[in-house]
């Protein structure tokens, strides 16, 4: 099994939840987070005042997946929430070791 984070712009949330659950997703966790990258902040005018916004708000996409799905869901999400501009996000693949479903007792993939 594969976990997949991935962190992408807030406004791609709805376009990558609705490309995965197509592509035979049951379920992934959200949470909004805020951070930098390359962009490493940028420069706002609020009130006439100019301020530096130093973390960016994001959202990171975590789901487990089969092993043999894991490339195709990193595609769908890229393709997804790529927008061609900077700050499009990133995505990390991680090996899972084991996973349990608390509800039924279901251990590895009949638990995801």
């Amino acid at each position: 099994m594969k976990l997949i984070i991935a962190t992408i712009k807030p406004f791609k949330l709805e376009d990558v939840r609705e490309a995965l659950t197509e592509a035979g997703v049951r379920g992934l966790m959200v949470t909004e987070i805020k951070g930098f990258g390359a962009q490493s902040g940028h420069t706002e005018i609020y009130r006439g005042a100019e301020y530096v916004v130093n973390f960016v708000p994001k959202v990171k996409l975590e789901l487990v997946v089969a092993d043999n799905q894991a490339d195709q869901m990193v595609e769908v999400i890229s393709k997804t929430a790529q927008t061609g501009k900077i700050g499009d996000g990133k995505i990390f693949v991680l090996d899972v070791e084991q996973a349990v479903r608390v509800r039924t007792g279901e251990t590895g993939e009949d638990a995801i």
